[in-house]
C-alpha cells in the first residue's frame, strides 16, 4: 500500500493542531512535529490518540531508537513509527478520523503536536440506471438515477444535457437527492433521481451526470439518449412530378407529417375518391389527364382532422395546323393558313421559314416561287411544323442575256429562269465553262462561254414536269466584229 502524508490547517480545531488528509484504504504516514524540534534533541517520542470521553489510547513510544508498540483493539498490527517519527497507519478507515498526538519529551521540554485525521474516498463508480427508454413530449417523467458508491464526504451528483449543467425548476426538471451509508465502512452512496419534461428538441440530446469529489479527477458518467414521443403536430402535402406536368405524365403524393413515432397510415382525398394507405406516405397517379386537375388532400387516419392540401395542374396542348405537311401548290394560287390552339394557359407563338424567324404570321394571297421553304409553327410547351413544298408550276425564262468577255475573245451567255421543281437547262450549242447558280426561292442561273466562228442564233431551254419555255438571243461571231472595225476605222484611198 501507499502512505499518504497530506497536513493542513483548519479552522475548526485549535490553533496548535494541524488536520492531516488521508486516502481510505491507504497507509497513512502522520507527520510527528514538522521539524520543530531537532531530532538530536528528542530523547522519547511517544504517539497516542483520542478515544472520546476525554481519554485517549497509546499506540507506541520510541526510546533510544528502539520503538515499543502498545497498540490493541483497532490498531493492534496496524502501526508503526517511520525513521523521522512519523506514524504510520496502514488501512486507513473512517473511524481513523480522529485526533492523534506526538508527544516529544526533549532534555529541558515535553511537547505535544495534534494532529486532526480526516479520511477521504472518491466514489469507487458513477452510473445512471432505471433510465427510461422514452420520454414524451410535456410530460414530466423519470429519466433515470444516477448513483455515486462509496465516497466520503458523500458525493455531489449534477445532472446534464449535452454536457450543460441541469438545475431543478420546479417544472420541467426535478432534481431529488439522498444519501445511505453503509453501516460497516461508514462510506456513503448518493442517488440522484432526474425528472424531465422533455422538448421536441432533445431528440438525440446525451445526459450524463458527474460528481467532483474533493480529492480526485472529476466523474462522468456513461451517455444516455432517450426516445422522444410526441404526436403529430405537423403535416404538408408534397407533388412529385415533372414540371411542367403534362398529360401522360405520373405524378406521386407524399404526405409528410412530424411526429415519433412517425404516422404509419394516411388517407388521400383523390377529388371525389378517398384512398387508405397503410405501412407508406406516398400514392401514384399513373397516366395523368386535363381531368385528373384539381384539388388533393391527406390526412391522418388516426385524426382526420390533420390534412393538407395542394392544387394540381396538369398541363396540356392542342393544336391544329391546316394545311399541314407536304404541300404543292402553283404560282399564283392563294392558300390561307389556319391555327386552332386549345391548352391549360397563355400560349405565345411564333413562326419561322427555313429556320429564320419572321415577324408575323405569313400570308400566301397570291403565291410566288420565293414562298416556297419550310415553315414552323412554334407554340409555348409545344411546337408544330408546316413544311410547304417549293410552290409548283411551270418553268418560265425571265431573261437571256450576253456579255462579252474581258479579253475580248468569247461570249458569255446567261439564263434566268424561275420555276419549280427545279427546271433542267439546256442549250443549243455547245459550250465551255457551265456554270450553275444555287436553287433558291424557286430561282436559277445559268452560264454558259462560246466562241462563235459564226453568227448564231442560240436557244436557251428549261423544262420540269408542269411544262417547258425557251428564248434565243443572237450571238455575232469575232471574226465578223474584226471586219467591222476595219470598216469602220480605215480611211479609203
Amino acid at each position: 500500500s501507499q502512505k499518504m502524508s497530506c497536513c493542513v490547517g483548519a479552522d475548526q480545531i485549535s490553533p496548535s493542531e494541524k488536520t492531516f488528509i488521508g486516502l481510505y484504504g491507504e497507509t497513512l504516514e502522520i507527520p510527528c512535529n514538522n521539524g520543530a524540534m531537532k531530532a538530536e534533541d528528542i530523547l522519547i517520542t511517544k504517539w497516542k490518540y483520542d478515544k472520546g470521553d476525554g481519554l485517549s489510547g497509546d499506540l507506541l513510544v520510541k526510546k533510544n531508537q528502539n520503538v515499543l508498540i502498545s497498540a490493541t483493539d483497532e490498531y493492534k498490527g496496524r502501526v508503526s513509527m517511520a525513521a523521522n517519527s512519523s506514524l504510520l497507519l496502514s488501512a486507513a478507515r473512517l473511524t481513523d478520523q480522529r485526533t492523534f498526538t506526538c508527544m516529544v519529551v526533549a532534555s529541558a521540554d515535553i511537547r505535544e503536536f495534534p494532529v486532526n485525521v480526516v479520511i477521504y474516498k472518491t466514489p469507487a463508480s458513477l452510473e445512471i440506471s432505471d433510465n427510461a427508454q422514452e420520454l414524451e413530449i410535456g410530460k414530466l417523467t423519470k429519466l433515470g438515477k444516477c448513483v455515486a458508491k462509496d465516497a466520503n464526504p458523500a458525493a455531489n451528483i449534477t445532472w446534464l444535457k449535452n454536457n450543460t449543467p441541469l438545475v431543478a425548476d420546479g417544472k420541467g426538471i426535478s432534481i431529488k437527492a439522498s444519501v445511505l451509508v453503509d453501516p460497516v465502512t461508514g462510506l456513503s452512496s448518493t442517488s440522484s433521481i432526474l425528472e424531465y419534461s422533455a422538448k421536441k428538441e432533445d431528440t438525440d440530446a446525451e445526459f450524463t451526470c458527474s460528481t467532483q469529489h474533493t480529492v480526485g479527477a472529476e466523474l462522468v458518467s456513461a451517455p444516455v439518449t432517450l426516445t422522444i414521443t410526441y404526436t403529430t403536430e405537423n403535416i404538408g402535402l408534397q407533388v412529385i412530378a415533372q414540371d411542367p406536368l403534362k398529360e401522360g405524365d405520373n405524378v406521386t403524393l407524399k404526405c409528410v407529417a412530424d411526429g415519433n413515432p412517425a404516422p404509419t397510415a394516411f388517407n388521400f382525398h383523390l377529388k371525389e375518391e378517398l384512398v387508405k394507405v397503410e405501412n407508406a406516405d406516398t400514392y401514384t397517379i399513373t397516366n395523368v389527364s386535363r381531368n385528373t386537375t384539381g384539388v388533393y388532400k391527406c390526412s391522418l387516419v388516426d385524426d382526420p382532422t390533420m390534412e393538407a392540401s395542394k392544387d394540381i395542374t396538369v398541363n396540356y396542348l392542342d393544336i391544329n395546323l391546316s394545311p399541314s405537311g407536304n404541300i404543292v401548290k402553283s404560282a399564283g394560287e392563294a392558300m390561307d393558313l389556319t391555327l386552332q390552339i386549345d391548352s391549360s394557359g397563355n400560349n405565345k407563338v411564333s413562326w419561322t421559314k427555313d429556320n429564320v424567324k419572321l415577324d408575323k404570321k405569313p400570308k400566301f394571297t397570291k403565291l410566288t416561287y420565293a414562298d416556297s421553304g419550310v415553315y414552323e409553327c412554334e407554340v409555348t410547351n409545344g411546337a408544330l411544323s408546316l413544311k410547304l413544298r417549293p410552290v409548283a408550276g411551270a418553268p418560265v425564262i425571265r431573261q437571256l442575256s450576253k456579255l462579252r468577255s474581258e479579253d475580248g475573245k468569247h461570249k458569255v451567255l446567261i439564263c434566268d429562269v424561275e420555276g419549280s421543281p427545279k427546271p433542267a437547262v439546256s442549250w443549243s450549242i455547245n459550250g465551255t465553262s457551265l456554270d450553275e447558280s444555287p436553287f433558291l426561292n424557286g430561282k436559277i442561273k445559268h452560264k454558259i462561254t462560246v466562241v462563235p466562228s459564226a453568227n448564231l442564233t442560240v436557244s436557251c431551254m428549261v423544262s420540269n414536269e408542269f411544262g417547258s419555255d425557251s428564248r434565243t438571243i443572237n450571238v455575232s461571231s469575232r471574226k465578223y466584229k474584226v471586219v467591222e472595225y476595219f470598216i469602220q476605222n480605215c480611211t479609203p484611198y
